[in-house]
């Protein structure tokens, strides 16, 4: 079964984002559980976890398939020690309030080097914040999501994101997360060979590692490495790739979420993806 969802809003607190995701007719959805653009929020109250998980009950939202993004801030690979530590303790909290709303995953951009460290110096940063967050929380999964490969983020080839994984202590609690534009931009061409594509994927990581996926189109062209993402069916993907997917059982029992940029037709999104599922 595909779970199908957007990046939904939970602007007045996190208790609204199942709300939202159900007026849309999601079976899943992301949100962020903090302002995205600021270092600190307040903490959770206790009343807005309980009526975020009274909502996901009431519109039945199962753990599992909702995936919730960090903060745009967070860089787990940065260069330099002060902002990396102010980084991993903001990843961290982020892993924390997750576990307060009871939710399994936690999806993140991997980190840049900005041209001040090597590839693999950062790829180790990443990996240690994540087992620093790791041994600090319970339950929630490290959801890695690939880039596009702009300016000096990583993460936008396989081989990086395994790098990452195998230098995780618990490999029980690391995933990625696939995002179509990302991956179609950093230069993996699934519109010529749809199965080579995720074969490679499948070599290289392992579909065991896949916890969630981003539906985008793209607004720039395959190896561009620019990250714009555009409506289905409306950008140099095409509807036909996304039919694929939906008919593909390796995506089943995993959030499908929607970060296409306009909102109103979200519902509409979902709702021909199930169509052709």
């Amino acid at each position: 079964m595909k779970y199908i969802g957007a990046h939904v809003s939970a602007s007045g607190g996190v208790e609204f984002a199942p709300v939202n995701a159900h007026g849309i007719g999601a079976n899943a959805f992301a949100l962020f559980t903090k302002n995205q653009r600021q270092w600190v929020s307040k903490p959770l109250t206790d009343e807005s976890i309980r009526l975020f998980k009274e909502n996901c009950r009431q519109y039945g939202f199962q753990p599992e398939f909702i995936l919730p993004h960090d903060s745009y801030l967070i860089n787990l690979g940065h260069p330099e020690e002060e902002a990396l530590e102010k980084s991993r303790a903001a990843f961290v909290d982020e892993m924390q309030r997750c576990e307060e709303l009871g939710l399994k995953l936690l999806n993140f951009h991997p980190g840049s080097h900005l041209n001040k460290i090597s590839v693999e110096n950062c790829l180790d940063r990443i990996a240690e914040s994540i087992n620093l967050a790791l041994e600090k929380t319970t339950g929630v999964t490290a959801v890695i999501e690939n880039t596009a490969g702009q300016g000096s983020n990583l993460g936008n080839e396989f081989w990086q994101l395994k790098y990452i994984i195998e230098r995780v202590n618990d490999q029980s609690r690391i995933g990625v997360c696939l995002d179509t534009c990302h991956t179609f931009t950093s230069g993996y061409d699934f519109l010529t060979d749809y199965a080579r594509v995720f074969d490679e994927f499948e070599q290289v990581v392992g579909f065991q590692y896949l916890k969630g996926m981003h539906l985008n189109d793209s607004k720039k062209e395959l190896g561009s490495r620019v990250d714009r993402h555009d409506s289905i069916g409306k950008g140099l993907i095409g509807s036909e790739f996304f039919e694929k997917l939906m008919k593909d059982p390796r995506f089943n029992e995993m959030p499908l979420i929607l970060e296409t940029p306009d909102d109103t037709q979200w519902a509409k999104e979902i709702a021909w993806l199930r169509s052709v599922e």
